[in-house]
């Protein structure tokens, strides 16, 4: 169980064991007493020299355990050699060491019950035997273990052995519980019905004969017996039929006992007969492949295909009893166990075998943080006891999940289930006390802050933990606690000090509310965070504040906003400088881009990076108006345009590096990525698509200013096959959140792009900047705006908006005068007249 890929192996079905199984307990004990009586040296230091080895090496794997103890295959091997060697007392040890940290094959439990039986067959040893029997068909279902426990109770117990009331009641009890938990069995369960017939005819001769009517009522139940297994389908179905005329005939009831005549059987008998016939025959086809499987993932498929055909029959006992046989071969098979367990919640919801399924799969699997969650809840819905739920929830946390979201999902749920209680009823209110939920919140947040540091995982653990203190701790002073601890560490998130200031306005606490703006306007937080507090305070203060709070944060917001502005420019003017010297140097753009398409992956460019040809093409412009003043725009955006798609990576040709095959890409073979973990890389793309094939290249979109994700990114490919088989991987799971994948289509946009450009030129407007999506638009200060150094330079065109009227406005409110200085406003004015103007307002 210590590597997740070892498979145990299903036991065999057949019962034919060696004969001497028994005897082959502690060879080499019976060996030293056996070697007492010879007189050759030679075989004696043989014997000794091989003793010392076999303690060296249980020395050597006890010193494994030490280190280790969760290795199972060290318990394999520790077991085997202290059986070989006769350390009776270790080997118990030994045995009851590894079950309590793992469930043992059935191979593994039938040895140990028969070694047990083979060391003390007394009275007093029979309880302990059978606890072992109990304890093996209760991890494992097996034909095999439970025949041998069903040997056992008849050969040992005196009270089945006698054939007393006590002891029949008991041995049927154990025959149906057997016939439940294995009796549907195609290819194994005909075994423990003979069993069960063998011991039912043996009564009959134990009768006396003069009583004729409990003889007659022993064979009735014998009779019963064959129809019942007559109507189940299974591989000996027809050998049945025949010991069933066979002994229908013994009785006197048929004349001639031929399997191939149902003429002299019952109706009822025959119906039930050929409908269970009809069924083994559209199971036939399945239980060969399964036994014909060459590997463990042929047989794993094989029994999917049959779970499958058997949950289209719609049998709740036969589909059990399959995914029973499956999991006895794949028992560390996380997706088995989970698609068993859901199975197991939908159809018998409550009941026991439900939360004796979450047990064993949480034993086979302790690492899927999903099978402790469901788990807690199917406890929950069986009402069971605060203690048990503790105790799973403990056990929880001693394992080791894939991820720390799993874990949180883990404390969540164990919270929930405990706020649930506190609002039901005061019996079960009273096992709750919120002390024991604010523990656990604490725990969670010491263990996963350094984890999830900055994520909205984290947020919502302590947004949880804040509301509850609010409402079961009734005391606002640790929920402001919760928060104060979260923006310790999240202070550089923005979202976490939004959640903080929207949970001060649901409780009615303005004020606190607008002391944490003033605590967070001037931060500095990645993206457009710092413009969104802004705003947001603005709008707060519009819906909660007076207008002297209104007017005090316009006076602190404003100053901030246009530091960003500026900043923002500054920005932007550093990208445009790069970009013209990369366009008069080709040869070293050419040269850089080689190099970073030649590599394993290409990681999305700076947001500067989209606005490259914008700025190009402005460059452009600022020349040829120095040039040729009078020159149109149109060849301007045409150009714009073309060295658009030319810097477009995804239209250049890239160098394969296995192939070494020049391959051209274009924009229908992409997909666009959302909703990643923030933690994801390049390569966890890769390996994610790489069943998909024909990855070509990955660009992870991070912020400019953190350089951190941002939970985006394309995935090109080499062709449409490969782009539709990633498209098939939409809402999947990937490092513990639901992707969202795709079709890139950059066309449309730039469609948009031009149509706005050619809407900008009907109108008169030849201004080539462009304002980038999400960025404020900077207007030109006056000289008393408070910006003095500010200066108006070069020969761009700005474009001064025309329609835009204000609110109230009609043309007949519009003085005649007014049409004249409209109509001269109209036509452009030069850089020099449009400055300016702009000075003399």
């Amino acid at each position: 169980m210590a590597d997740s890929e070892t498979l145990v192996t299903a036991p065999s079905n057949s019962l034919e064991e060696d004969s001497n199984a028994n005897d082959v307990l502690m060879p080499d004990a019976k060996n030293a007493t056996e070697g007492s009586d010879s007189d050759s040296e030679s075989e004696s230091d043989s014997d000794s020299e091989d003793d010392s080895q076999a303690k060296a090496q249980i020395e050597a794997l006890e010193t494994q355990l030490y280190n280790n103890p969760s290795d199972y295959d060290t318990h394999v091997q520790y077991i085997k050699a202290l059986r070989k060697q006769g350390e009776l007392e270790k080997l118990s040890q030994a045995r009851e060491a590894m079950s309590s940290l793992f469930p043992l094959t059935p191979d593994m439990w039938r040895e140990w019950a028969k070694d047990q039986t083979t060391i003390s067959t007394s009275l007093e040893a029979l309880p302990q035997i059978e606890k072992l029997y109990e304890r093996g068909v209760s991890d494992y279902m097996s034909v095999d273990l439970w025949c041998d426990y069903l040997n056992f109770v008849q050969e040992h117990d005196p009270s089945v052995k006698e054939c007393s009331a006590v002891g029949i009641s008991k041995a049927r009890n154990l025959f149906e519980r057997a016939l439940t938990a294995a009796g549907l069995h195609v290819d194994g369960g005909h075994h423990i019905w003979e069993l069960y017939r063998e011991f039912e005819q043996a009564i009959i001769f134990t009768i006396d004969e003069t009583d004729s009517a409990a003889k007659e009522k022993q064979i009735q139940r014998v009779r019963n017996l064959f129809h019942r297994q007559l109507s189940i389908p299974h591989t000996d179905l027809k050998s049945t039929l025949a010991a069933y005329q066979a002994w229908e005939a013994d009785q006197g009831r048929l004349s001639n006992a031929n399997d191939e005549e149902l003429d002299d059987l019952p109706s009822h008998v025959v119906s039930v007969y050929q409908k269970a016939l009809e069924m083994l025959n559209d199971r036939a086809h399945q239980e060969e492949k399964i036994s014909k499987s060459n590997t463990d993932s042929e047989k794993l498929q094989d029994f999917m295909a049959y779970l499958k055909f058997e949950h289209s029959s719609g049998d709740p006992a036969r589909i059990q009893i399959l995914y029973e046989r499956a999991i006895a071969v794949f028992p560390v098979s996380a997706d088995l166990w989970l698609d068993y367990t859901q199975y197991l919640d939908k159809t018998f919801k409550t009941a026991r075998i439900v939360r004796d399924s979450y047990y064993r799969a949480t034993r086979n699997c302790p690492w899927v943080g999903e099978l402790w969650v469901r788990y807690l809840l199917a406890l929950e819905r069986s009402h069971a006891s605060e203690e048990e739920l503790s105790t799973v929830f403990e056990r929880s946390l001693l394992c080791t999940f894939s991820g720390y979201d799993e874990y949180l999902n883990v404390f969540l749920t164990r919270v929930d289930g405990l706020r649930r209680r506190m609002s039901s009823s005061t019996a079960v209110k009273a096992e709750v006390d919120y002390a024991i939920i604010r523990d656990i919140f604490q725990r969670a947040s010491d263990y996963l802050s350094p984890h999830l540091k900055n994520t909205e995982s984290l947020l919502r653990l302590h947004s949880y933990w804040a509301r509850l203190e609010l409402k079961y701790g009734k005391d606002l002073t640790v929920a402001r606690g919760v928060w104060e601890s979260l923006l310790k560490i999240c202070g550089s998130m923005v979202e976490a000090w939004q959640a903080y200031i929207a949970w001060e306005i649901e409780t009615g606490n303005t004020k606190e509310g607008r002391s944490l703006y003033k605590r967070c306007y001037s931060k500095r937080f990645p993206g457009t965070g710092s413009e969104d507090i802004c705003h947001s305070w603005l709008l707060f203060e519009r819906e909660y504040g007076s207008l002297e709070e209104f007017d005090i944060a316009v006076q602190k917001v404003s100053p901030r906003l246009q530091e960003l502005q500026l900043f923002r420019l500054q920005q932007e003017s550093k990208n445009v400088i790069p970009a013209a010297n990369e366009r008069e140097n080709p040869s070293k753009k050419s040269a850089r881009e080689k190099r970073k398409l030649t590599s394993h992956s290409v990681e999305e460019q700076p947001p500067a990076k989209h606005h490259k040809s914008v700025a190009q093409d402005s460059s452009k412009k600022i020349q040829n108006d120095k040039g040729q003043p009078g020159k149109s725009a149109e060849p301007s955006e045409a150009a714009e345009l073309k060295n658009k798609n030319a810097d477009h990576p995804k239209n250049q040709e890239i160098q394969d590096k296995s192939s070494k095959k020049s391959i051209q890409f274009n924009d229908q073979c992409t997909a666009f990525v959302s909703n990643l973990n923030l933690q994801a890389t390049v390569d966890d793309l890769h390996n994610f698509f790489a069943d998909a094939g024909g990855v070509v290249a990955v660009r992870l979109l991070k912020d400019k200013f953190t350089r951190k994700s941002r939970g985006l990114a394309y995935v090109d490919f080499s062709d449409d096959a490969h782009l539709a088989a990633a498209l098939q991987k939409n809402k999947k799971i990937f490092m513990g959140k639901k992707l969202s994948i795709l079709k890139s289509d950059p066309k449309q946009g730039r469609k948009k792009e031009v149509a706005g450009r050619s809407g900008r030129a009907e109108h008169g407007r030849t201004d080539t900047r462009e304002t980038p999506k999400g960025k404020m638009d900077i207007q030109p200060q006056s000289p008393t705006s408070g910006h003095g150094d500010v200066q108006l330079k070069g020969r761009n065109t700005f474009a001064v908006p025309r329609n835009v009227k204000p609110l109230g406005w009609s043309s007949r409110s519009t003085p005649p005068s007014d049409t004249a200085s409209e109509q001269e406003a109209d036509n452009p004015k030069s850089n020099d007249e449009f400055r300016k103007m702009l000075m003399k307002s």
